[in-house]
């Protein structure tokens, strides 16, 4: 299915994970990929892995002048920018909430909240010229208490900029949407598999997800599949959100013993 030919997508935090995942689940479906992050040689490793149509750049979300300048290759380079995903971010406040510093919190809305907008105004010019869209990686820390109030803060936030941006910019034809993950396995969780099964048996689907299951929500929201989606937040999270406990899977339980 080619349901990005001609298309541009610039997605940040591109290097590993989901970021990875989705540079290279975009270019499968026929879009020309900006592979964005502040690991050069990765993000460089990731567009060679698509080939020609993936240009890699050096960003950091923190930076407008490096997100101006990845807008301006984008458009340099393929003449155009049709799709934003914003994935940069991260857990960078360690602290108790009644520790953390306010250089701390600063620091986290910076990158995850201030990060996003910089990269929808940056890219702005060419989304309404054709008609594009965003989707932005949040969390269901973002719509759930999970802890990390910093981090759900600034994921929470990103989903109010992405309802107040939809009806703003939604009569211009420019779509703004948000994938909420739980628990992704990612180099983040390199050398952690214990805890990764533990929290597996939080999920009714009995597992953590793949930056690919993330990957194909955003290639959903990003299409035109999608062309009458705007201002929502699509949990990808296995049912945690479903809230606790255990469905009965014995005879006498909801399923039939032949189910």
């Amino acid at each position: 299915m080619q349901r990005f030919e001609g298309k541009v997508a610039l997605v940040t935090a591109a290097a590993q994970g989901i970021g990875a995942a989705v540079a290279r689940r975009l270019a499968a479906e026929g879009a020309s990929v900006v592979v964005t992050d502040l690991q050069q040689e990765k993000a460089g490793e990731v567009a060679a892995s698509i080939g020609e149509r993936a240009l890699a750049v050096r960003v950091d979300v923190t930076n407008r002048d490096d997100v101006d300048a990845a807008v301006a290759a984008a458009v340099d380079r393929f003449g155009r920018l049709d799709v934003v995903v914003n994935n940069a971010g991260g857990c960078i406040v360690r602290s108790a909430p009644e520790d953390a510093t306010a250089e701390e919190f600063h620091a986290q809305l910076d990158l995850t909240l201030v990060g996003a907008s910089r990269c929808i105004q940056a890219a702005l010019p060419q989304l309404v010229k054709h008609r594009g869209n965003v989707v932005t990686i949040s969390s269901v820390n973002g719509i759930a208490a999970f802890g990390n109030v910093e981090y759900s803060a600034a994921k929470a936030g990103q989903i109010a900029m992405t309802v107040n941006y939809a009806a703003r910019y939604g009569a211009l034809g420019v779509r703004f949407n948000v994938v909420a993950p739980g628990t992704i396995r990612t180099p983040n969780w390199d050398d952690q598999q214990e805890t990764l099964d533990r929290f597996a048996t939080m999920y009714p689907l009995g597992r953590v997800g793949e930056p690919e299951d993330i990957a194909a929500a955003v290639a959903f929201l990003a299409s035109d599949d999608a062309s009458w989606i705007t201002g929502h937040t699509l949990p990808v999270e296995g049912g945690v959100l479903t809230g606790p406990g255990v469905i009965d899977l014995t005879p006498s339980g909801p399923f039939k013993k032949e189910y």
